[in-house]
């Protein structure tokens, strides 16, 4: 008996670290999914680095109330799978999203973002953002257009000060 409870310790134990460790997490209803579906669904998100595991709720309950996530209990009822992200904030909410949008069977039913308890509307918000790569071209095209434009008007000089010599 004391060994199942023993298990069961470590069990919560290694839930409380991957919440604590994860920079992103998010809850799924996956009911309604075949096998090959989720097949599909793990292997998009295991190549995103991204943790997709099923565990019994009280456990899950258990180890959310241990790190301060009680409000999660009311998200863990019925099938729930857990995605944990340890490096991309953005990853997961965008597969997830992505996949619920074509298997309407999949339902995001909540998450934390960077130890705060988040909202669907902020999950959705965060699957909408472009990913690391996206973020950093956006922001390398805002710091390129002084240059260019300062580029474009100096070209447009020269050409008007050679069409007035010739």
């Amino acid at each position: 008996m004391s060994k199942i409870i023993e298990s069961k310790k470590q069990l919560v134990q290694e839930i409380a670290d991957k919440f604590q460790a994860s920079q992103s997490t998010l809850l799924v209803d996956y009911r309604g999914l075949d096998v090959a579906e989720v097949t599909e669904l793990r292997k998009q998100l295991r190549e995103a680095g991204v943790e997709f595991k099923v565990y019994k709720n009280s456990m899950a309950r258990r180890a959310a109330d241990s790190v301060e996530l009680g409000e999660l209990n009311e998200t863990l009822v019925g099938p729930t799978a857990i995605a944990f992200s340890n490096e991309d904030v953005v990853a997961p909410a965008k597969i997830l999203n992505k996949f619920a949008k074509d298997h309407e069977a999949l339902e995001i039913k909540g998450g934390v973002i960077e130890g705060k308890i988040a909202t669907l509307d902020q999950i959705k918000e965060l699957a909408d953002l472009p990913n690391y790569e996206g973020m950093v071209s956006m922001l390398l095209s805002v710091l390129q257009a002084p240059v260019r434009n300062f580029a474009y008007a100096a070209k447009a000089i020269a050409e008007q000060k050679e069409e007035q010599g010739a």
